[in-house]
Order: structure tokens, then sequence, then C-alpha cells
């Protein structure tokens, strides 16, 4: 922790060498670290002395990732080197009064001519839209609170992570509070927008879903719960905005995510309900084809037990892209009203028998009388079942079951 009361918690050389021996300590105990930093940054009058003190948190930094968790809480000012190190680390907290840059507005007002504030450079709001920062508290105490969540989601000691195991939860079990019948949340009409969230709720353990990112990329949900006592977590394509469609961002934080939790040996249990990626040219400019390999790579390399559920559809590349059976899925379930193709029904007519619509009587209905017939020969989840995309139908009140049975049988396996 940094004293922000003994000047401004800036660094310098005998400051580097407490932290970097802290950091190597808790790798030789394979123990989790948990910072709390508030520095103004780097000492002037120590120069470059104070520079390589930061250059050696980084170092232990990226040594210690992969091997213990490590989560920062930011409670006040963090500037320059003070906020390499926190992005170093696995998850950020900020409290609603801190802030955090590379240059501070003094700087900026003098270099650029641009006036603004601490929190308009920096904080929370700043840096939970823009992936910095993944969980935002009221203060201090409320900050603490989320990293003891936090730390009950991820192993406790190298041990645990080489065997792959996460924390069973040592509470008993608790049935969702919202009830185990989440297909009340869905809308059956494929436009129609819902909260993901509120389908997750429905699977958790006492219906607690502890969300990373949540202003980052508001089109994927990611997040930890437990199901049946095992903590897991959940990536799922969130309908209520952009209509859960896949873009660059939502590519990059569902891949962050899924790496920490192969990193840290947490199930992956992936929610389905996406049209495909995001067309356009601002999303080729964006780099989409990259962020999408991206996603690509992290659940095709991920070893821990991958679980899929498609909840109303799944279309094109954004279905491959989430934890598909032919990517490597452990278990893909559907429930049974879902759709799942290259296209939407409507879109593929469209294509194929473009003449025959336009030269209907009624273009409207011959599309719809043709996208449902397409629909029913090949989009159903009963036959992607019988190809072998999915391994089996559930009606949406068993859904926790099937799934605590899938994490349960994975893990013995």
């Amino acid at each position: 922790a940094q004293d922000a009361a003994f000047m401004g918690g800036s660094l310098g050389e005998a400051q580097a060498d407490t932290i970097v021996r802290v950091l190597s300590m808790a790798g030789r105990a394979g123990a989790p670290v948990v910072a709390f930093v508030e520095s103004a940054g780097a000492r002037m009058d120590e120069g470059t002395a104070a520079l390589g003190g930061y250059g050696r948190i980084f170092l232990e930094n990226v040594r210690l990732s992969k091997r213990v968790p490590q989560i920062t809480v930011i409670t006040g000012t963090s500037a320059g080197g003070g906020s390499y190190s926190p992005a170093l680390t696995d998850v950020i907290i900020m409290t609603e009064r801190a802030s955090m840059f590379l240059t501070g507005p003094g700087v900026v007002r003098e270099v650029m001519g641009e006036d603004v504030s601490k929190e308009e450079l920096g904080g929370p709001r700043v840096h939970s839209a823009n992936g910095v920062c993944q969980l935002v508290a009221p203060d201090d105490a409320a900050a603490v609170g989320l990293a003891r969540e936090l730390l009950g989601y991820l192993p406790q000691r190298t041990a645990a992570l080489a065997n792959g195991s996460a924390p069973r939860s040592q509470l008993e079990k608790s049935e969702p509070a919202s009830g185990t019948d989440p297909s009340a949340c869905v809308p059956d009409q494929a436009r129609k927008v819902y909260d993901v969230r509120d389908v997750i709720r429905c699977i958790a353990d006492g219906s607690r879903l502890l969300e990373l990112s949540a202003g980052w990329a508001r089109n994927m949900v990611t997040g930890f719960a437990r199901i049946d006592g095992r903590p897991v977590g959940f990536v799922a394509n969130q309908p209520r905005y952009l209509g859960g469609v896949i873009d660059s961002a939502a590519s990059e934080k569902a891949a962050r995510f899924v790496r920490h939790c192969d990193t840290y040996g947490i199930p992956l249990v992936v929610l389905v309900d996406t049209p495909g990626f995001l067309p356009g040219t601002k999303q080729e400019e964006a780099g989409v084809i990259r962020h999408g390999a991206g996603l690509l790579r992290a659940f095709a390399a991920a070893t821990v037990p991958k679980i899929t559920l498609v909840l109303r559809k799944g279309f094109g590349g954004g279905y491959i892209t989430m934890n598909s059976k032919d990517l490597g899925a452990d278990l893909v379930l559907a429930w049974s009203n879902a759709e799942i193709g290259v296209v939407g029904p409507s879109q593929a007519v469209t294509f194929i028998h473009r003449e025959q619509i336009a030269n209907a009587d009624d273009p409207e209905a011959e599309r719809e009388r043709l996208a449902t017939e397409y629909a029913a020969r090949h989009s159903t989840a009963a036959v992607a079942a019988r190809n072998g995309s999915i391994d089996e139908l559930v009606e949406p009140a068993e859904t926790r079951d099937r799934l605590a049975w899938a994490l349960a049988t994975l893990e013995r396996s």
C-alpha cells in the first residue's frame, strides 16, 4: 500500500525495494497480491533511481502474471509510473474519487492547451468505459469488500492453480433468489431486447453476479458467479446493447476475461444470443478481424472446462466465435426454440430467393413464408443437434441443473 499522507505517496528507490520484496515473497509463497495505490509518481529529486524502481516493480508484476492473482485498488490519484503497475495486474478497482493517468492535468494544460480536471482526464467514469478499470466502488471500504469478493473466486495458492482447481465455496449452496426458470427473462421474438444478466442471476447461486468491466463494451457481459458452489466465469452476449452483436471492443473484452479464467482454473459458461459480428467501415478500421481472431484464439486455447448454452439465436461467425463445438467447447447446450445458422432465415431467403420474392404478388408475405420454411429445414436447434453442432437440447427450467451436472462431470474428468 502507498500512503499519500507521506510525500504524496511518491515512489523512491527505498519504496521500490520494499514493493519488489513483497511481490517476490508473494511469488515464492504462491499467495495473491492486493495493492492499494495512491501515488504522485516518481520522486523527482531521486531522478533515474526512482525511474529504475518503477522498472523493477513492472518486471516483478510481469513475473507474477499467470502465477498468482494480482488486484489493484486505486484509492486516490495515481499518476505517471503509478498507473502502469496497476495496468499490469489482473483487476483494477477504483473508488469514485480516484483518478489515474500517465500525464496530469497541469502538464496537459501546458503542453496541449487543454483545460481538464483529474476526474475528466482519468476518473472512474473514463476508465470504466475504456476497459482500464474493471470495478468501481463508492469508497475505500466498499473497494475492500469487492477485493475480498473477487478473491473468493480465485485460487489462493499456486498449488491450487497448478491443479486447475478454483476455490469451492465453503458456504452452503443456495438457490437463485430469482427462481430457476430463466426463460421468463427472454422474449420469444428474436428482435426484442432483454438483459442477459437477469438470465445469469436465474442460474447463479444466490442470484449473485460479480460483473467485470460493466461500462466497457456493454454488448458483452463478463463476470464471476457460482453454480452449485463452484466458481465459474460467465461470458454472454448482451441483447440489451446493440442487439448482442459482437464488435471489436466486445471481442477484446471477452478474450481478456477468457484468458484470466483459463490462467486461474475457472470454468467458463458461455451464453449465446447474437446475430453475428457488427459490419461496416468503422469496425474494419477498428481491427475487428484482429480482435475477433483474438477471441477465437482465447476460447480455442483455453484448457478449463468450457460449456456453451445457446439461448435464442447464434448466427454466422458470431456463433462459431462464442465457444462453439467445433472451436473446442466441452459441451454445447441449446434451448429447444433456439435458432442456429449461417445467417438469420429472413436474410438467407433474401439472398437465395431474391427473384422469387421480387416477382411475388405480396413480396413480404412470400419472404415470410420462405423464411419459415428455411428455418424449419436449416436453423432450428433440433437440426443443429442432429448434425452434431449441439450436444443436448434443454428446457430453460432445467438449465441450472444441467450446468451444475456438466461442471461436476468435467471437474472429475
